[in-house]
């Protein structure tokens, strides 16, 4: 298994973001949620200097699996991927991995914006960007960041993969009970299902700056979060 990992009792997935590009490691991390975060957990991240925590769930999510703190005592943002669940309707999101990645990019400008914002101050970092078991809206925001910091689709695309090691998806689909206590099928991921977020962004903003700025995050705070995030 790569470095890029790190136990923290009751996470899952988690890792450090950094290492490529001019993204640095020790200041950004990713990872499932904290719902099942041990005391031991909690120490460790603790030692990792810990300040934000942006999670990406949606509100019902949060109710369903809030994270656990213990004396932790970093910022939490909630910055939901997912537009909200629609009346009438417990699963408004595509089921199909395909449609879901477009769809994610289609959504996900505030959300990412918000989160250049945070990571633009200094007295943010380190930091860690989660969702559910930080594999899908983790990966894309993730690899947003990863772009703005000189990464390669390359680079990105390897990264996003070691969801399938770190949930134990490189042997297959897995069953988990979802937070309507419906069952379903965690898939693994593919490199096609992140280059297709990224070419919606591109296709319709040109750049994933550009993307960025259209939802409301200015130049200075772009290159903020460079300046921050560098080697």
């Amino acid at each position: 298994m790569t470095d890029a990992f790190i136990d923290i009792p009751g996470v899952r997935n988690f890792r450090d973001a950094g290492g490529i590009g001019a993204l640095r490691r020790g200041v950004l991390y990713r990872s499932g949620s904290f719902h099942t975060l041990t005391e031991e957990g909690a120490r460790r991240l603790k030692s990792l200097g810990l300040r934000t925590v942006i999670d990406l769930r949606s509100e019902f999510e949060l109710d369903v699996w809030p994270d656990q703190r213990y004396d932790l005592d970093h910022e939490t943002l909630g910055l939901p991927t997912l537009p909200p669940h629609p009346k009438g309707s417990d699963r408004p999101w595509p089921e199909d991995q395909a449609a879901l990645y477009p769809f994610m990019a289609s959504t996900a400008g505030p959300s990412l914006a918000a989160v250049v914002r945070r990571l633009a101050a200094p007295q943010s970092l380190a930091a860690v960007v989660h969702c559910a078991v930080g594999k899908d809206r983790t990966g894309l925001t993730i690899a947003v960041l990863q772009s703005l910091l000189g990464a390669s689709e390359a680079e990105i695309t390897a990264d996003f993969l070691l969801s399938n090691i770190g949930l134990g998806l490189d042997k297959g689909p897995t069953p988990y009970v979802d937070e309507t206590g419906t069952e379903r099928l965690s898939r693994p991921v593919d490199a096609e299902l992140l280059v297709s977020s990224l070419a919606w962004i591109h296709d319709r903003h040109g750049t994933i700056p550009g993307y960025l700025h259209h939802h409301g995050a200015t130049e200075a705070e772009v290159e903020a979060v460079r300046a921050n995030l560098a080697n």
